[in-house]
């Protein structure tokens, strides 16, 4: 609920004439933390999840089972300052930038562009250099007509073969059917090309 994080980091708040304070140790430490919740039981001993933003860059945490406050506050202070150093957010299309076009059978024309609903931002290892790759999947060549706005593939990140992020693609524009001849051609093309 990203709506709420100006609620979550608040350090205090008054209601009905009681003062709240904010158990999180983390607002203040200059970390870019602005939430979520600490905790503590007997079972589960002292645990946070935590959110912070750097830039635009966000982390979220959990952990548990620690033995103190004082754990607690350390252990997540090393995670998130961990984090921030070993990744970095790379922006691979900004929002409403076209990511791909995708082949369109028996339309107007012969490819319709793909979008995202908004920025595609990918979370990388530092570390991570040539085993990152990322590739556009559809089930193509898409049926004419096409409407705008209808998800017909997605954005894959992979980290060898292992996705690791995948982003829902959208049609960009609308596309009508073609002429019988153009159909023709295409399922010509289909015919002939299909079987290679």
């Amino acid at each position: 609920y990203p709506e709420h994080y100006a609620i979550f980091s608040e350090p205090e708040f008054t209601w009905n004439e009681i003062r709240q304070s904010n158990r999180n140790p983390l607002l203040d430490d200059g970390l870019g933390v602005d939430g979520l919740k600490t905790g503590h039981t007997k079972e589960a001993g002292y645990g946070i999840t935590a959110s912070a933003l750097r830039n635009t860059q966000r982390l979220i945490l959990s952990i548990s089972g620690l033995g103190s406050e004082r754990d607690r506050e350390t252990e997540a202070k090393k995670l998130l300052d961990w984090g921030f150093r070993s990744f970095q957010q790379v922006t691979a299309f900004e929002a409403d930038e076209v990511v791909a076009e995708a082949s369109v059978y028996g339309g107007e024309v012969g490819r319709v562009p793909l979008k995202a609903k908004g920025p595609i931002r990918v979370l990388i290892a530092r570390t991570a250099g040539e085993a990152m790759k990322a590739r556009v999947v559809y089930q193509g060549p898409i049926m004419a007509p096409v409407e705008a706005g209808v998800q017909v593939g997605a954005f894959k990140v992979l980290d060898g073969d292992r996705v690791v992020q995948e982003t829902p693609l959208f049609t960009a524009a609308a596309v009508a059917q073609g002429p019988l001849h153009a159909r023709a051609l295409d399922a010509l093309g289909e015919l002939l090309l299909g079987w290679l």
